[in-house]
């Protein structure tokens, strides 16, 4: 017989009751930690997420700061700014942003030649940043959009302030323009601080100033919806949006003169050169002209492809800034430069003469450097030598002085280096050596510096080569009897929220010293007789102050020893470049002024009489004489030559 198991009920109800407690422990332990995160989330961290989810539907907006003023010496506007309506892109509301922009192409508002550099430009913004793909759209351009508004998520139309240049072409070398931010330009600048801007300095001032022309961007935050557009909403839900007012940027205050740059910008017309005036009393620059020109509001708005190569492939090279990178022969300008050299090495006086027949031998050759007047300019002395530019006098003189001296002395007014403005993309010229020669040429033949290279180095010709701001800072020099001043176009900067001004010092780079006291008066003087009786006293009749000047003529290429040099008979582009340099009053300079006319014809017929105006303009408010009619077309047979340089 097997046994029988007794059911132990009491011990069931134990096992049970302990299972009980054990699985109201996990459900208290659970519901403990469910209700304390609950707790967390909506008591302790209530700010917290509340803000993370107001991020949801809050966008951060960047908003540019205005760009700041240029203005003239006397505060009138040369650069502001004018509302425009762009198209922006912001990359990460784009589904496909190539098929986004093939659609813009075809409804034409964007160009087709531009659409790979549209696509770099997005791609090196960040994800989240508007990218700028159609600057100053036209009203007719803004309905078009608005008509195919929903096919393009991510894109929509933003106000912001456009660079306006009102003068257009006026100074436009000077102040430079600003154009689309590049790859290039986001590699160098901090691209924090422009969310948001379009625009930058490219050129001039615009680049020069543009940390203080910039100013500092704001931010806003704006609701959005699903498709990331700016929505409104009212109750109890709309959060705390915030908003970091922009700061413009500082006003810039430029010395140039508008009323004097108008008037040196329409003296030189149709003519190809370049004008520039400093004050030289500061090395503050008057104008500064560089002709032909171009109107920089087309880079703010954008310049197609095709537009950019017929401004960068135009024979007559209207991007190119003379004033600054055009390099010359400055010609019989330097005579007296040369004049004083010859006096502070004691090669020469003033009073010691020389017979001119019309050309110049150097001993043991047979050689003829020959003058400009084939006749001669008979016995003259210093003075009289730059007062009719007698090439022959400077042959001789530049012969005793010596490269090395002449090279040595001249590089105190400035040539073959930099002068320092305050804009970039000056070149240094040329101011030749027997020890830049060894270094310039390969063949050792070449190498060798001739004594005949001195000769026609001393007026100006040969390898030496100058800038029209040069040469106007060495007159400036002259002027102020030695005082190098550093050229500049901005004195002052101008805070826009306080008003406050703060001038900015000239610097004095040098003063040029001279043994000889008199040697100043004998250069000046005879810079004075060029105008009175001189190769440009046409320029000075009827004056109310008196100028000093001088002409030269810089020949484009050379002419064999027994060729005669016939302007009717070879290309308008391959005749002589006009120079002018001067300073008036002549007893208290307040201007010093160059002029390079290319293919000018010559200082005292072309480029002299547009220093007359110039300096008219600036002394007296405007111009008191006609200029000489334009130059022939080219081709043409050219009028006989003047008895003047």
């Amino acid at each position: 017989m097997s046994a029988v198991r007794i059911k132990d009920r009491w011990g069931e109800q134990r096992l049970f009751e302990q299972r009980s407690l054990i699985a109201a422990f996990v459900i208290f332990a659970l519901t403990s930690v469910l209700v304390g995160r609950l707790v967390v989330l909506q008591v302790v961290r209530h700010d917290y997420y509340t803000e993370l989810s107001a991020g949801n539907r809050v966008r951060l907006e960047p908003l540019p700061a205005p760009r700041g003023l240029i203005l003239d010496r006397h505060g009138k506007v040369l650069a502001d700014n004018q509302p425009a309506f762009q198209l922006e892109l912001v990359r990460e509301q784009v589904p496909d942003v190539d098929a986004t922009l093939k659609r813009l192409v075809e409804i034409g508002l964007l160009p087709a030649d531009d659409l790979d550099d549209v696509k770099k430009l997005i791609r090196s913004r960040r994800k989240f940043d508007g990218v700028p793909i159609r600057l100053r759209m036209t009203d007719e351009e803004i309905a078009r959009f608005a008509v195919h508004r929903f096919e393009f998520p991510g894109v929509d139309i933003a106000t912001r302030l456009a660079r306006s240049y009102p003068h257009r072409e006026i100074a436009v070398h000077a102040l430079g323009y600003v154009a689309a931010i590049s790859e290039s330009d986001l590699k160098r600048i901090d691209t924090g601080a422009y969310a948001g801007t379009t625009l930058i300095g490219k050129l001039g001032v615009e680049a020069a100033y543009e940390k203080e022309l910039h100013g500092t961007n704001g931010s806003r935050e704006i609701l959005v919806n699903a498709a990331g557009r700016s929505v409104e909403r009212a109750g109890a839900f709309v959060p705390d949006l915030r908003r970091v007012a922009p700061v413009a940027g500082a006003d810039i205050i430029t010395s140039i003169d508008l009323a004097t740059q108008r008037i040196a910008e329409e003296a030189l017309f149709e003519r190809r050169g370049s004008i520039v005036a400093i004050d030289p009393a500061t090395g503050d620059v008057i104008a500064l002209v560089s002709r032909p020109g171009f109107d920089p509001n087309a880079f703010g708005r954008g310049l197609t492809r095709a537009e950019f190569a017929a401004l960068n492939e135009n024979i007559d090279r209207p991007l190119l800034n003379r004033a600054l990178k055009g390099a010359y022969p400055p010609g019989s300008t330097i005579k007296p430069m040369v004049a004083l050299a010859g006096l502070a090495y004691g090669v020469t006086t003033p009073e010691h003469s020389r017979a001119c027949g019309g050309y110049f031998t150097l001993p043991g050759s047979r050689h003829r450097f020959r003058d400009w007047k084939p006749r001669g300019h008979g016995r003259v002395d210093m003075l009289t030598a730059i007062a009719q530019s007698c090439d022959v006098y400077f042959y001789d003189l530049s012969a005793q002085i010596g490269v090395d001296r002449l090279a040595e002395f001249l590089a105190h007014f400035g040539l073959g280096a930099l002068t320092g403005i305050d804009i970039s993309g000056e070149k240094r010229g040329l101011l030749p050596t027997p020890a830049w020669k060894r270094q310039a040429f390969s063949r050792p033949a070449d190498q060798v510096w001739f004594p005949g290279e001195t000769v026609i180095f001393g007026i100006g010709q040969g390898y030496l080569l100058a800038t029209p701001l040069q040469m106007a800072h060495a007159a400036a020099i002259i002027a102020s009897r030695g005082k190098s001043y550093q050229p500049r176009l901005v004195t002052a900067l101008r805070d826009p929220v306080t008003n406050e001004t703060r001038k900015l010092e000239p610097k004095l780079i040098e003063q040029v010293e001279i043994a000889q006291p008199d040697a100043w008066d004998v250069a000046i003087g005879g810079m004075v007789k060029v105008m009175n009786g001189g190769t440009a006293s046409r320029s000075q009749a009827g004056a109310k102050y008196q100028i000093a000047g001088k002409t030269g003529t810089a020949q484009v290429f050379s002419v064999a020893q027994n060729a005669k040099y016939d302007e009717s008979k070879i290309d308008e582009r391959l005749r002589d470049h006009a120079w002018f340099i001067a300073f008036a009053p002549a007893d208290a300079p307040k201007i010093a002024v160059a002029i390079m006319v290319e293919n000018g014809r010559s200082g005292s017929g072309t480029a002299a009489p547009i220093a007359r105006r110039v300096i008219d303009t600036y002394l007296l408010g405007a111009p008191t004489t006609e200029l000489p009619p334009p130059k022939p077309i080219a081709g043409a047979p050219a009028p006989p030559p003047t008895a003047t340089e």
